[in-house]
């Protein structure tokens, strides 16, 4: 298989990560009779920096014409610490999943058995727990208009906005998910409170009662299910929710694994997907190779198996993680030792056991 794969490394650890993770899918390609290219592009501030774009056009159509996009981080404190910068970083991130068409995050929670006790929730709440949550990526109040500041500038505003084919397509990826798991999805809101809500429940079960009536659905208030990832995270299967709620649960939920540095993502579209980390730059980390390449790592198996099908490629990438997590070849923050491996260590030891 040939296939031809933007890299975009971003800002803080990125580069250093991302770097790994190509290490894994060189050693994938060598393994198995695949021959990946790999084409790099900027995003974020360094994209800043260098153009004054936080997603250049040049970006976008490499994007566009590649089998998939294997993403770091974006964030810089020159911009983060400074509340008046008018282009930001992060606003490539949006104007990337916009433009790409990136509709869906898909964010997979899966303890490690090796790594409960660095979780800290107790082991029985833990254990045994697997869910996806899957969030809306590009609606909301993230892309919403108007938006801004009064002229006296005392009073800001954001508006949430979703229309109803929005929604319609991402609760059919939520439901299609569920079918081949616990037939189980969980539809989080605040429909009491807010507009948008309300049509999120009405919609997903107009969807749900006509086109996936043997997958059970059920609802659930946004506090409650923040409250329930960590006092019962079996209790859920597919967790289907808007833009803000997805981006603070799939976060809060990174207790359960132990670290956010172990959690992958892809933000999958109609013509191309994208895989990340859901954990962010990292600045402070930048340079002193002890971040944890693990999530990237896994987020490019999840490109193995959803963009390129390669599920047997896929899991020896995730078996190769395992093994790591297992003989304790893991960087600092989850090392027995409490010392750890540095990135390039860990990202090495992967890749020679795929």
């Amino acid at each position: 298989m040939k296939k031809k794969i933007a890299v975009l490394p971003g800002d803080g650890i990125g580069p250093e990560i991302i770097e790994q993770a190509v290490s894994v899918l060189k050693s994938v390609a060598s393994k198995y009779g695949h021959e990946f290219t790999f084409e790099y592009g900027s995003v974020g501030a360094c994209a800043i920096d260098e153009c004054g774009d936080p997603f250049p056009q040049k970006t976008y159509e490499l994007c566009k014409n590649s089998d998939a996009v294997l993403f770091g981080a974006i964030g810089d404190p020159k911009y983060d610490n400074n509340p008046k910068s008018k282009v930001r970083p992060e606003q490539g991130l949006l104007k990337m999943r916009k433009s790409l068409g990136l509709f869906a995050n898909l964010r997979p929670i899966e303890p490690f058995d090796k790594l409960s006790g660095r979780s800290p929730l107790k082991d029985e709440i833990v254990k045994g727990a697997s869910l996806i949550i899957v969030r809306e990526l590009t609606g909301g109040l993230y892309f919403g208009e108007p938006r801004g500041r009064s002229e006296s500038g005392d009073k800001a505003f954001d508006t949430c906005i979703y229309s109803r084919g929005e929604i319609e397509r991402v609760a059919r990826k939520a439901f299609e998910l569920a079918k081949g798991r616990k037939n189980h999805v969980t539809l989080v809101d605040k429909a009491n409170v807010i507009a948008t809500s309300r049509l999120w429940r009405e919609v997903v079960t107009d969807i749900h009662e006509r086109e996936y009536s043997s997958v059970t659905l059920d609802f659930m208030f946004v506090d409650n299910a923040a409250m329930k990832l960590v006092t019962d995270p079996r209790f859920f299967d597919i967790v289907l929710t808007e833009n803000l709620f997805g981006d603070i649960l799939s976060d809060e939920a990174s207790v359960i694994t132990g670290s956010i540095g172990l959690l992958p993502s892809a933000s999958v579209g109609s013509e191309i997907s994208l895989f990340e980390p859901i954990h962010g730059s990292f600045p402070q980390a930048k340079g002193k190779h002890i971040a944890d390449p693990i999530a990237t790592i896994l987020s490019a198996a999840m490109l193995l198996d959803i963009s390129f099908g390669l599920k047997k490629e896929a899991d020896a990438v995730r078996n190769a993680c395992s093994m790591a997590i297992e003989k304790d070849m893991v960087t600092p923050e989850i090392a027995e030792d409490g010392k750890g491996r540095t990135t390039e260590q860990v990202g090495e030891y992967i890749a020679a056991n795929i």
